[in-house]
């Protein structure tokens, strides 16, 4: 069953992140070290309770040795008290420095994860209008929250039980050669048939880990948009086919799990079998040395002690491989959205805009398609004017370009060719933050996020009192059916403002656009969801507010551009038409046209 939508397949790279090369990159963990790197001090204590901890159990197979060649007579019971007296001292030393070990691993891991989602959602926010054209909102969304929990997973707890098996490995390696180089010689000869293995079947589940985040990415994309729109899908009575769906990717999802851990699976069998396997052989090697008298007992047990230390770190470090593997392939597509550069950013030495400013904006032979679909112009050669103080409108039918004006005056992409400027400074030269700051914009579809009426309101302004949100609410006819909310401004709203009617979400909109009193007001069919009272109320304050300001104005409604000092008539792109509502009315062309359909049919 494909399931994502786009065509997409299972790893490919997200839009304008770099192409990916045929060999696996194993190393995507590297770049978490400048996030290690800020809390080198916690880090830093992190691997000496880590080495101590190691170090210690490195310390009992010397006493059991001891032990066991002094023999438990009576005669050596001073001695064995003494030896059992140092190993408390040692279990103490081990239960402190491992408690250290864990809580500072644990919470550097929380802060580096904190820290990671953080940035993600930083770039996330800053990356172009193209980007988001064609990423998937639930696959950001899995990005942010799956991912950073595998590698909070493998960075809090995998990499310190990496660590620290790889000391005892090395530790217990060591004192192997100390206590018996002969035997030492078997069991080293052995691990290169040991770690093989484990190098090439890591890369393997790292394969399939990718893999299983990918399918369980698009998983989460379909079910965002499902919850997104549960209304929509209750009213088509699609329920069966949507959960049948999403059925079929979450059992996709779980195949490649299942895939990764089978991986895993025989990668830890592997192992240990080769390291105790290993272990077996020297332990009878060693049984005919002390048979012959080359060692005794105790160096014997000694040895053999230290090859479990050694093996049984090696052992596990076969099993947190898989993990570690898995997290660096969530990082890996964690690094893909922060390689993503935006295509939209500030110049290195931006042109200050004029202060004040004045709200002038100029389109001088606009040429512009979306990347998506380069092939489709949208506008060609536009050229217009707006002067400061001016009350524009723009008419023409659904597809003309007319929204797609707005986003080039906010500067959600360039244009292909041409030039637009706002205030007499070309766009491209000035700070895109700076310029979107003195625009305000009420949008057709209104957006409410999931929080208090006024947190909605002051979106506009984040630093508005509450006397200026209640003013910007009442100047935008809103703060009666707010008051009549049951907890008023406090009032919490529903995820995209479900539980407002689309009036009600708009006129929110208009209030927020009110509040940040900006010297530039794009209203795209402002009124378009609101009822006939409404719709006087709300007309008679934006009238108030275009006063004031530049505004430009997209309206179906013809009703709600009488006012506008100047009409632009869009049709493919380009403009046919231009005048006062009375002048394109007596011409008899398209603007005529419409009129005619609309008043006639009022």
């Amino acid at each position: 069953m494909s399931f994502a939508s786009d065509g997409r397949g299972l790893g490919t790279p997200l839009p304008g992140a770099p192409a990916p090369t045929r060999r696996v990159n194993v190393k995507p963990l590297r770049r978490l070290i400048p996030y290690i790197g800020r809390y080198r001090g916690r880090a830093a204590a992190a691997l000496v309770a880590l080495i101590v901890a190691a170090l210690t159990t490195l310390v009992v197979p010397i006493a059991v040795r001891r032990m066991i060649d002094f023999g438990f007579s009576a005669q050596a019971a001073a001695l064995i008290n003494s030896y059992f007296s140092v190993l408390i001292a040692v279990v103490a030393v081990l239960a402190v420095s491992s408690a250290m070990r864990y809580y500072l691993v644990t919470t550097l891991g929380e802060r580096i994860v904190a820290d990671l989602r953080a940035d993600v959602f930083a770039h996330l926010s800053r990356l172009s209008s193209g980007f988001f054209d064609t990423a998937k909102t639930g696959e950001m969304i899995s990005r942010l929250t799956a991912d950073t929990t595998q590698i909070k997973s493998a960075v809090g707890a995998s990499v310190s039980i990496a660590l620290r098996n790889l000391v005892l490995f090395i530790g217990g390696t060591a004192m192997m050669v100390v206590t018996s180089p002969r035997l030492s010689l078997f069991v080293l000869g052995a691990i290169p048939v040991i770690v093989l293995p484990l190098v090439g079947f890591g890369r393997a589940v790292r394969k399939k880990s990718r893999a299983a985040q990918d399918t369980l990415a698009d998983a989460s994309s379909y079910a965002g948009e499902l919850i997104g729109a549960i209304r929509t899908l209750q009213a088509f009575t699609n329920e069966l086919m949507a959960t049948r769906r999403f059925a079929g990717a979450v059992e996709q999802a779980y195949q490649a799990a299942r895939g990764a851990t089978k991986a895993r699976s025989v990668l830890t069998a592997i192992a240990l079998f080769l390291i105790f396997g290993s272990i077996v052989v020297v332990l009878w090697v060693g049984a005919q040395d002390v048979l012959s008298g080359a060692i005794t007992p105790g160096r014997l047990g000694q040895f053999v002690l230290y090859a479990v230390f050694a093996a049984g770190g090696l052992g596990e470090l076969s099993q947190v491989w898989g993990e570690i593997a898995q997290a660096s392939g969530a990082a890996e597509r964690l690094f893909e959205i922060l390689d993503v550069e935006p295509e939209i950013k500030a110049p290195a030495n931006p042109v200050a805009l004029p202060s004040p400013a004045r709200g002038a904006v100029a389109f001088d032979r606009v040429r512009f398609a979306y990347p998506t679909r380069p092939e489709s112009l949208i506008l060609d050669g536009l050229s217009f004017a707006v002067k400061p103080g001016e009350r524009l409108a723009l008419v023409g039918p659904s597809g003309a370009g007319k929204s797609t004006i707005f986003h080039l005056i906010l500067r959600f992409y360039d244009p292909a060719s041409g030039r637009i400027s706002f205030d007499g400074v070309d766009l491209p030269k000035a700070d895109p933050a700076d310029l979107r700051q003195r625009i305000a914009l009420v949008p057709q579809d209104a957006v409410v996020f999931a929080s208090s009426v006024a947190d909605n309101i002051r979106f506009g302004n984040p630093n508005a009192s509450d006397d200026q949100v209640r003013r910007a609410a009442e100047a935008a006819h809103a703060a009666e059916f707010i008051n009549r909310l049951p907890e008023g401004y406090e009032t919490q709203l529903g995820e995209r403002g479900i539980t407002l009617s689309g009036g009600q979400r708009q006129r929110i909109a208009i209030a927020r656009a009110i509040l940040r009193d900006a010297p530039l007001l794009l209203l795209d069919e402002a009124t378009s969801s609101l009822d006939a009272e409404s719709e006087t109320l709300v007309q008679k304050a934006l009238t108030q507010l275009m006063q004031q300001r530049t505004s430009i104005v997209i309206a179906h409604r013809l009703a709600t551009v009488l006012s506008c000092d100047r009409i632009l008539v869009i049709d493919k792109g380009r403009i046919v038409e231009e005048g006062t509502h009375a002048q394109l009315s007596s011409n008899g062309g398209l603007y005529a046209r419409l009129a005619k359909l609309q008043f006639e049919a009022a």
